[in-house]
């Protein structure tokens, strides 16, 4: 009877005595924001007491009825390490935390983007032991309701084992912030590749907006497991009425080899991801074949098969026989092929492309997709058999409204801060006009949510990307954005990186990252650390009609507009009342531009750089920042009645 009383206390006291439990955010090798107050939260039993030791600072508190409790530590100066201690029924001990700038990186992929993935990434990587520069990975989530707590992560120091993983945007503008202020920096890394900015928006804000209201009041709370079964079935069968058969791995084995018959199978073109054809936007195993005929002449030749890039990862056969394997997505295959395998008549290529996430398939520049014989090339681009075998089932973050805000950002609404960067706009082309006010309600709605005021928010001007060859003539939804991202400078506090110069027309993913976080922390280091300098390219002003001219001002400026390496401005077009554009001459007199063309006699507006691939623009100040596009007209645009839409 005794034993049994003891261990009913026992589970009694197990319950009674829940312990006290912190956020993921708080966690050995955090750092803390400097000259703020401090908020410090976690978990515990209803009307807990609580006790916060830091530094020389104690705070006492009592969790709600809820269990929630919170303190506001003193402000501190720059400094560390110090341990952070919580006392309840338990005692935490949280150790190595510095405090000094925190900023929070937020976007779609090319904020994802890693250190590793960087041009001269390997000199990077070697330069990184950087004790004082601290990264916390919040791992991808996503949630109908909002969350308290993040799903996974924790914090980093940044060294050549860490490195590799930081986001590199991110990563780089600290690099660049420690190396003027020699204090902590810590960078909250909370991104996911190919999400729209409306994912990262709350409910709250389209219930008060009133663009947004409407569509919102038709979105229902979601339920996270019930979408996925929905979701799940809407992509199996779309598959199967694709393909005309069922996803499956059955008879895998055997796809490979040249006798294989996939008469039945479909075709898709190549190169080209397969999210921008009829596949979809899938994660998964495709196998992909191509059949071609060769002579006598050419099968006994060396040869060399290059397929071009494919994402993710591939491991490729020339008639049965394995030529080749890669995991680099944005590396070119280049297998040579053995003696021997290539026969007269018919051959056969055959590839398994596994995407883990992002787009998939083969894709880049068609001409380097091709078996080269040295004297001669035999092109592969075009139509191309494929067979889905393999599905990852995940809810796209895309789906509905908030669900990353929701799981990624709610969680840290209390965490305090210096400013936000970020990288996003790629995933929201296609609505480019209504950006202009779904990009400032996100803004607004988490300084509204994180209550800290109107803080820093600087942001990357989409770069140059061919996506589908828009321009002047037909339109341009890329250029359309980035006058959306050039807009949202009206809000205050705001900040622009440009990166016309510094992109690559065939791959959405540039690597040169080291220059947009020097022109992200440019801006930082002026705005708020009094390292004044010039941070900004030219940005037009003004446009005054004269004759068979139009004579442009900028803002700006710095010491004076420039080309840079070339004497001749390029990318710059005007049109008359026609609306007809016509590539320009122009010229720079008195840091003001001159733009004529003999074609348009009485002219009324100018395009800059208004194209998806805006590659050859190369209007600069003197101190070698770049001109962001810029239209003078107000012209509707193709985007303009393109709106946010869930399906259901």
């Amino acid at each position: 009877m005794k034993k049994l009383i003891v261990f009913i206390l026992l589970i009694f006291s197990t319950f009674a005595n829940a312990n006290v439990r912190m956020p993921l955010i708080f966690s050995d090798g955090m750092v803390l924001q400097r000259n703020k107050e401090i908020p410090v939260w976690g978990f515990a039993d209803a009307n807990e007491s609580v006790e916060i030791h830091f530094n020389k600072q104690i705070k006492k508190t009592q969790a709600d009825k809820n269990g929630k409790w919170t303190v506001n530590l003193s402000a501190e100066k720059a400094g560390g390490p110090f341990e952070l201690i919580i006392i309840g029924k338990n005692k935490i001990t949280i150790k190595n935390i510095l405090v000094g700038e925190v900023w929070i990186c937020s976007g779609q992929s090319n904020m994802e983007f890693q250190v590793f993935k960087t041009i001269n990434a390997a000199k990077e990587i070697e330069d990184s032991n950087y004790s004082m520069i601290r990264h916390f990975g919040v791992a991808q989530d996503l949630s109908g309701t909002r969350k308290d707590d993040l799903k996974q992560g924790k914090w980093e120091v940044s060294s050549k084992e860490t490195v590799g993983n930081f986001t590199a945007v991110g990563y780089y503008f600290a690099k660049k912030l420690y190396s003027e202020l020699k204090i902590p920096i810590g960078i909250i890394n909370t991104s996911w590749g190919g999400t729209n900015v409306e994912t990262w928006t709350s409910r709250e804000a389209f219930q008060n907006s009133p663009e947004f209201k409407a569509m919102i009041a038709d979105v229902q709370v979601v339920d996270i497991n019930a979408i996925f079964e929905t979701y799940k079935k809407s992509v199996l069968d779309n598959l199967k009425k694709v393909q005309g058969f069922d996803v499956s791995m059955e008879n895998e084995n055997q796809f490979k080899d040249q006798n294989f018959q996939d008469k039945n199978w479909p075709e898709i073109k190549v190169p080209s991801l397969w999210e921008n054809q009829q596949i979809g936007n899938i994660d998964g195993i495709v196998w992909m074949r191509k059949t071609i005929v060769l002579t006598a002449e050419q099968a006994k030749k060396e040869a060399v098969l290059h397929l071009a890039k494919i994402d993710d990862e591939d491991k490729t056969y020339v008639n049965g026989v394995e030529v080749g394997t890669n995991n680099l997505w944005d590396k070119l295959r280049v297998y040579k092929i053995p003696a021997n395998v290539l026969k007269e008549g018919t051959n056969v290529i055959a590839v398994r492309i596994t995407d883990y996430s992002g787009g998939g398939g083969i894709y880049g520049d068609p001409s380097d997709l091709k078996i080269d014989f040295k004297d001669a090339a035999f092109p592969l681009d075009g139509l191309w058999k494929f067979n889905v075998i393999k599905v990852k089932i995940e809810v796209s973050p895309n789906s509905y409204p908030s669900l990353l805000y929701n799981a990624m950002v709610n969680p840290l609404v209390s965490y305090a801060f210096q400013g936000v960067l970020w990288y996003q706009g790629e995933a929201n082309v296609w609505r480019a006009a209504e950006y202009k006010k779904s990009f400032p309600l996100m803004i607004n709605d988490w300084r509204a949510k994180f209550k800290q005021g109107n803080f820093p928010f600087y942001f990357v001007q989409l770069s140059t990307f061919d996506e589908f060859g828009g321009n002047s003539q037909k339109g341009s939804r890329w250029a359309e954005l980035r006058e959306a991202q050039s807009e949202t400078l009206k809000l205050p506090n705001t900040g622009m990186a440009v990166s016309t110069d510094i992109g690559n027309a065939k791959d959405i993913h540039p690597t040169n990252k080291q220059d947009v976080g020097l022109r992200l922390a440019a801006i930082a280091l002026n705005n708020l650390y009094s390292k004044k300098q010039v941070y900004s390219g030219p940005t037009f002003k003004s446009q005054e009609i004269k004759g068979n001219q139009i004579i442009l001002t900028f803002d700006n400026i710095g010491s004076g507009l420039s080309t840079l390496n070339s004497d001749e401005l390029k990318g710059f077009e005007i049109a008359g009342a026609d609306k007809v554009f016509h590539v320009a001459k122009a010229i720079i007199q008195n840091n003001k531009i001159i733009v004529s063309s003999e074609n348009v006699k009485n002219p009324v507006a100018v395009h800059y750089g208004w194209a998806d691939d805006d590659t050859a623009i190369n209007l600069f100040n003197k101190e070698k920042f770049p001109a962001s596009p810029f239209r003078t007209d107000n012209w509707e645009m193709i985007t303009a009645n393109e709106i946010y839409k869930v399906s259901k």
